[in-house]
C-alpha cells in the first residue's frame, strides 16, 4: 500500500515511538491524526510536521476513556473523511514483583495497555467496515514472548494484546482489515518514567541507555507493514537490540 495520502491515527503520539512514527509517516505523505494527553507536546509535533510540509491534526486523548478515543477517530473522519490506519501505541510499563503489587497501578496498567487497545479497535472498526478496508497496528512487546522477574504484570498485558491482535486478524479477514503487532524489545523512550520505584527506574534507565533502540527503528517497522501489497499481512514483528538477551 502506498503511504501517501493515507489517514493514520496514532495514540501515544506525543513522544517516543508515536512521535517518531508520526514524523516518518508524514514525510512519506500520510495525513496523521495524533492523540495523547499532553497538549503542549502535541501542538509542538503538529507544528513541526506542518513546517516540514506535512499534514497533521491532534486531539487530546486519554485512551482509558472510550469517549475520548471515539472523539479521536471522529476528528480523523471529519478532517480527512476516512481512517486508513489506526496505530494503537499508548502504553505504560510499571515494574515490580507480584508480592508488591499495587492495586491502583495495576488498574491503570490494565486500563491503558489492554482497554486502551480494545477501545481503539472498537472505535475504528465501524469506520473501516464502512470503507471496506483498513489496517490496525498495535505496539506490543517482546515481554509477550519472554517473562523476566518484576515484569510479570506488564508482560501479562502484552500477552493479552497479542491475543487480541491475533483474534482481530482472524475475525476481520473477510473485511479486508489487516492486523499487525509490533513487538519491540527495549526502546529509548520516556516510557520508563512511569516506573514509580526510583531505584528500579534508575536501573531501567541504565539498561535503556545501553540497549535501547532508537524509536525510529520501530517507526520503520510500521512503515514496512504498511507498504506491503493489499494481499499480504505482516501479523507480528519482533525487534530487539542484538545484545538484548531477553
Amino acid at each position: 500500500m502506498e503511504i501517501k495520502n493515507q489517514v493514520v491515527v496514532i495514540t501515544g503520539a506525543s513522544t517516543g515511538i508515536g512521535r517518531a512514527t508520526a514524523l516518518a509517516l508524514s514525510k512519506l505523505g500520510a495525513k496523521v491524526v495524533l492523540g495523547a494527553r499532553r497538549a503542549s507536546k502535541l501542538e509542538s509535533l503538529v507544528a513541526e510536521i506542518k513546517q516540514n510540509g506535512g499534514d497533521a491534526v491532534y486531539q487530546i486523548t486519554d485512551v482509558t476513556d472510550f469517549s475520548q478515543v471515539k472523539k479521536l477517530i471522529d476528528v480523523a473522519v471529519t478532517q480527512f473523511g476516512r481512517v486508513d490506519v489506526l496505530f494503537n501505541n499508548a502504553g505504560v510499563i510499571p515494574v515490580g514483583s507480584l508480592s508488591d503489587l499495587s492495586v491502583m497501578s495495576t488498574e491503570h496498567l490494565v486500563d491503558v495497555n489492554i482497554k486502551g487497545v480494545l477501545y481503539g479497535i472498537k472505535a475504528v472498526l465501524p469506520v473501516m467496515h464502512q470503507q471496506g478496508s483498513g489496517h490496525i497496528i498495535t505496539t506490543g512487546s517482546n515481554a509477550s514472548h519472554v517473562i523476566t522477574p518484576e515484569f510479570a504484570t506488564y508482560a501479562s498485558t502484552k500477552f493479552a494484546v497479542r491475543a487480541i491482535m491475533d483474534g482481530l486478524r482472524q475475525e476481520e479477514i473477510g473485511n479486508h482489515i489487516r492486523a499487525t503487532l509490533i513487538a519491540p524489545g527495549t526502546v529509548n523512550t520516556n516510557l520508563y518514567e512511569s516506573i514509580s520505584d526510583p531505584v528500579k527506574q534508575q536501573q531501567s534507565k541504565e539498561f535503556v541507555a545501553a540497549h535501547g533502540m532508537n524509536p525510529a527503528v520501530i517507526a520503520n517497522a510500521v512503515i514496512y507493514a504498511l507498504e506491503q501489497p493489499d494481499n499480504i499481512g505482516v501479523n507480528e514483528v519482533l525487534i530487539r537490540d542484538v545484545e538484548q538477551a531477553d
